[in-house]
């Protein structure tokens, strides 16, 4: 890995997807700081995949960001895979273990994050189930605000509902900026005042991506697209709050050649520097 000459330094990360992306990091081995994969995306690979897999692995740290455990689903929680994934943990050690807060399944896998109902009872549910995650994971789960478009049956509002969740779970957030950003005008809240409001200290993560702007009150969290100017603003605001934390670009379609993707890295890195230099001066 390439040191970066700069006063700050915070991990920068991409998402790694098998196909055209893979190779270039594979030739290019790019300045990035880790990778991030989704773990039942990989954890039944072997032969020549899984040897290009550890092969990365020998030169960038690795994260996970998971897409299965359904945290909040109504269904019993599906043990067998929290176990595969621990063996996929176990096997390549990385960094962190992050998840949704939000569900997928219920008789069966919907391909979908679905919003949990800020409500006291989804609130134990949840909280229940992250303990026993935990427990069986023998590690922290970090677990990331999701972005949503019906109005759901709440008795709170979402800062609420995280909130009271770090609170009696003990797991930490993974802040997606991006999520804040378009929950922020699809709900018409303060943007800058939930990120305020996070508790730093439990901030293990951050994602920035961009959207679709359908309508100026509507906005489509698509990962298909370049960041847009106000979640720039937006991640500079995090770090001013959070502080030096990993920070991965997510692209999850339409994905560019390496080099245009390393653009926004290097904006990333200079939003950060920006942030922490004006907090030491």
């Amino acid at each position: 890995m390439r040191p970066h000459a700069t006063t700050h330094h915070i991990p920068v990360g991409i998402g790694l997807r098998r196909g055209a992306l893979m190779r270039e990091i594979e030739e290019q081995r790019p300045d990035v700081d880790f990778l991030e994969v989704a773990p039942e995306n990989w954890l039944r690979f072997g032969g020549p995949v899984k040897a290009r897999f550890k092969a990365l692995l020998e030169d960038y740290p690795l994260y996970t960001h998971g897409l299965s455990l359904s945290i909040g689903g109504p269904a019993p929680l599906d043990m067998n895979f929290v176990d595969e994934v621990s063996r996929f943990l176990d096997e390549y050690r990385p960094v962190l273990y992050s998840e949704h807060l939000s569900f997928c399944s219920d008789n069966a896998h919907l391909y979908d994050l679905m919003p949990i109902p800020f409500t006291e009872e989804a609130i134990e549910h949840v909280v229940a189930r992250i303990d026993t995650v935990q427990q069986r994971l023998g590690r922290r789960l970090v677990l990331e605000n999701v972005s949503y478009y019906s109005p759901l049956a709440s008795t709170m509002d979402e800062q609420t509902f995280i909130l009271e969740i770090l609170e009696r779970s003990g797991c930490d957030l993974l802040l997606d900026v991006n999520n804040v950003f378009v929950n922020s005008v699809n709900h018409g809240y303060d943007p800058f005042a939930f990120i305020n409001a996070m508790p730093a200290e439990r901030v293990r993560y951050l994602h920035v991506a961009g959207h679709h702007q359908v309508e100026p009150d509507l906005i489509i969290d698509s990962h298909g697209a370049p960041v847009s100017a106000p979640v720039w603003e937006l991640l500079e605001h995090s770090y001013r709050h959070v502080g030096p934390v990993p920070t991965l670009l997510e692209r999850d379609s339409d994905i560019p050649p390496l080099e245009e993707l390393m653009g926004e890295i290097a904006q990333i890195r200079r939003i950060a520097e920006r942030a922490l230099d004006s907090q030491a001066a």
